[in-house]
């Protein structure tokens, strides 16, 4: 859609360095060596960025930040072991971030939903993680609209190669949520996948 309104030079203003674009910074190591120094200079980034963000009536809520990550196999390990959940090996499996609705009806039939759509693909559904979150940093304008935030995690099906896999993988995020919809539980706005993939993970928030 073209802006209707088209600007002309005035005073310092000048119309050509005008972008619609979000503020983006990169952390990376030459080598590819994952490391958690590389997670907290991205969110210094994160920080140092809080000027592109748009803030409203309540400053502590801002229009959102995320960072995209590696997929951190050793750590998510540890925390489904935890849960008794032995996770394949790297590239045989995917994880996501999964927001999903405060009501707990509502939000056990969407899950039920991802399951479904994952089980019809031919993959695996290996289980549920709940991401920790602290509310006390978030305004209140957050607050009152905040998800649930889950970790899905879903096992490769026989046959298929990280391709295929991956195709698979955005085929069940638009079944699931695409059932949601056609089931009449919601909006189709408080059930929203962040990420899904066997090879990075978005945090966002």
């Amino acid at each position: 859609m073209a802006n209707v309104w088209k600007g002309e030079p005035f005073g310092l203003y000048r119309p050509e360095f005008e972008h619609s674009a979000c503020g983006v910074g990169v952390v990376a190591n030459v080598r590819g060596v994952k490391s958690n120094e590389i997670v907290r200079n991205g969110l210094e980034v994160l920080t140092n960025l809080a000027h592109r963000g748009a803030a409203g009536s309540d400053p502590e809520t801002g229009d959102g930040a995320g960072m995209l990550l590696q997929m951190p196999h050793d750590f998510l390990s540890r925390e489904m072991a935890k849960q008794g959940i032995d996770l394949p090996e790297p590239g045989s499996y995917a994880a996501g971030i999964v927001f999903l609705p405060q009501d707990s009806a509502e939000r056990e039939a969407c899950e039920a939903i991802v399951v479904r759509a994952i089980e019809q693909e031919g993959q695996r559904f290996l289980g549920w993680r709940d991401v920790p979150v602290d509310p006390s940093v978030i305004g209140y304008v957050a607050r009152e609209c905040q998800p649930v935030i889950r970790q899905l995690f879903i096992g490769k099906g026989p046959g298929s190669d990280s391709a295929a896999f991956e195709r698979k993988l955005f085929v069940i995020r638009k079944v699931a949520e695409r059932e949601v919809l056609d089931a009449g539980l919601l909006s189709g706005d408080e059930l929203y996948v962040c990420s899904l993939s066997s090879k990075l993970i978005v945090y966002k928030g």
